[in-house]
């Protein structure tokens, strides 16, 4: 059977292009981990992804034995993903803006057998193998995005403003209008490794809520 691979499965999610489109997002597991600062500098985002991968990949390689959870299928491994936010009211567009301040809950999807239980038996098998780690940050989420805009950003993290007016510009021809809030956050969607994709070949999708302008309060 073949590796089932969210990418390829449901293109439209992960495959924008240049131009801003609509998209509706449905209801997704993730392994989420909450942190604050600077990702290019803070230890505690470092210590968040290292924890993201390793429960994602422990869980892949569960496959076999006891520890297999229900219903398993050979999978790849989704991309990191961020929701991003902070104090400042003009997040999303200054660019000018003290990263220091950033607040941001970092995210792997999980394959639908993902079952508390087995997110569970992942951490006490991480927590063996990487002490260093502090499992009990991580937890398993159920997530809804629903009605959205999305684009993708080639480029710098540092250059998104640019992008994100693209689809501003968008929205303002249409009957939808950006949609932040509290439980809906800028989300971004990691399809490069930095460390080893030149920063002008990026590729990084930037994904904004919407709703339509009428609802509005």
């Amino acid at each position: 059977m073949d590796k089932v691979d969210y990418k390829k499965k449901q293109k439209e999610l992960y495959f924008p292009g240049g131009t801003p489109s609509i998209v509706t997002v449905p209801e997704m597991i993730f392994i989420a981990v909450d942190g604050k600062g600077d990702p290019n500098v803070s230890e505690e985002y470092k210590q968040a992804v290292q924890l993201l991968y390793g429960l994602s990949y422990t869980i892949k390689m569960n496959k076999s034995g006891p520890a297999c959870p229900d219903g398993y299928f050979e999978y790849v491994v989704p991309p990191l993903e961020g929701f991003w936010w902070s104090d400042d009211e003009q997040f999303a567009t200054n660019t000018q803006i003290n990263k220091e301040l950033f607040l941001w809950t970092s995210v792997i999807r999980q394959p639908e057998f993902v079952t508390t239980e087995a997110f569970e038996q992942a951490k006490t098998i991480l927590k063996k193998k990487k002490p260093e780690l502090s499992c009990s940050d991580a937890k398993l989420i159920k997530y809804t995005e629903g009605l959205c805009v999305q684009i993708m950003h080639y480029g710098s993290y540092d250059e998104e403003a640019s992008t994100i007016q693209k689809m501003e510009a968008f929205l303002s021809k249409t009957e939808y209008q950006v949609d932040l809030s509290e439980t809906r956050r800028h989300h971004e969607i990691y399809l490069s490794d930095p460390r080893r994709t030149s920063t002008e070949r990026l590729k990084t999708i930037i994904r904004y809520p919407i709703t339509y302008k009428n609802d509005k309060k």
